[in-house]
């Protein structure tokens, strides 16, 4: 959906309809599979060696890492769930759903769950996922204070996404506080889960978060490009909040160079008047990234007894040149087109322009085709 959703990005609520509906109507799960096979290449070739992939089909997202021979967590999506009543029901869909997906588990892949937002499920299912969650050792991730329509939902019940809900006919009692103070309330981050975005936080948010060991996956990009505003990423960090850098999704970001997020995150953050070092982004791109996923005790630093996943970025074109401080150089300089070699496990997945692990050409072939199809 790599362009597929711009001209509707001013409004968010219906981003995420037209989504749904090409999603749902319009790709067959061997769509989702190579569509996902084509997202996991792009991670590759950027020099990307885990990945957190959130999604409704959270079986192509694991098949896709193993196929490729990434890292990572597939964390599966619940369905739209505001009804109290169906709480049981939907909870039972995605446990059903999980213990499916747990057949993809491989020594470098596992499975999660994602609860989408709290303006898609109800408080009692995410009671019962919290639990779920716990129980079973499975990582959980939460699409979390990302728009301000979400926050006069949640603050106030007005705004786009309240309308939508009402369109619907779903009954939607405001919390009447922050998102990050309500998922706390009903005791979510019981689960130190990663909360996606996290745009519209306050002091006193930003303190439940380090409190309660929550994590962040921090998107500029993708909040930028939907005008959600600018996440506070120095104040995440001088609260000593683990956060790592995400891209979103080229359906919302257009590209998935977690280097270029890096130099965006930065930027961003001193045109609020908050210097953030190039080492700092950086820190962020890797070890951060690692920690928010909890695979630090396995990747993210080049470490005697951790993983031999590493990238290999050159240095010798021109427009890096002079090479005067490698942070500036790689942070400020370069991006995922700079990258040369990527392994994983101590596998070279990617060297000099070649995937090694699947055909890439057949799998761009049909992406093109599926795109047709969704734009038909």
């Amino acid at each position: 959906m790599r362009g597929f959703l711009d001209s509707v990005e001013n409004e968010f609520s219906t981003w995420l309809l037209k989504l749904a509906t090409a999603r749902d109507r319009k790709m067959t799960p061997e769509d989702i599979e190579n569509s996902a096979l084509c997202g996991a290449a792009e991670a590759v070739r950027a020099g990307v060696t885990s990945v957190g992939d959130i999604g409704k089909h959270a079986f192509a997202g694991a098949k896709a890492l193993s196929q490729i021979g990434l890292r990572g967590i597939s964390y599966q999506e619940n369905s739209f769930a505001l009804d109290e009543n169906l709480a049981r029901e939907k909870f039972t869909e995605l446990r059903e759903k999980v213990s499916e997906n747990q057949q993809f588990e491989t020594s470098l892949v596992k499975i999660g769950i994602t609860p989408h937002a709290p303006y898609t499920v109800s408080r009692k299912l995410f009671e019962m996922l919290t639990d779920f969650s716990i129980g079973s050792k499975l990582p959980m991730t939460i699409h979390a204070a990302e728009s301000r329509a979400e926050e006069e939902l949640m603050r106030s019940g007005t705004g786009n996404i309240a309308a939508v809900l009402k369109n619907l006919g779903v009954s939607w009692d405001a919390p009447k506080s922050s998102t990050i103070q309500y998922l706390n309330k009903i005791g979510v981050l019981k689960t130190k889960p990663l909360l996606a975005h996290c745009i519209n936080v306050d002091g006193e948010d930003l303190e439940i978060i380090h409190s309660t060991e929550t994590k962040i996956a921090h998107c500029p990009k993708s909040n930028a490009k939907f005008a959600h505003g600018i996440a506070p990423f120095a104040e995440m960090l001088k609260k000593n909040i683990v956060v790592g850098l995400g891209s979103d999704s080229v359906a919302s970001n257009n590209v998935c160079d977690i280097l270029e997020e890096a130099r965006f995150a930065d930027l961003l953050q001193r045109t609020r008047g908050k210097f953030i070092k190039a080492e700092t982004a950086l820190h962020a791109a890797t070890l951060g990234g690692a920690m928010a996923l909890g695979l630090e005790n396995e990747t993210g630093s080049l470490e005697a007894g951790k993983q031999a996943d590493l990238c290999v970025i050159s240095l010798a074109a021109l427009p890096q040149q002079p090479v005067t401080d490698v942070y500036a150089a790689l942070v400020f300089s370069s991006s995922a087109r700079d990258v040369i070699q990527t392994i994983i496990a101590g596998n070279t997945i990617y060297e000099n322009g070649e995937i090694k692990t699947i055909d890439e050409a057949a799998a761009t072939a049909r992406l093109k085709e599926t795109a047709q199809k969704i734009a038909n």
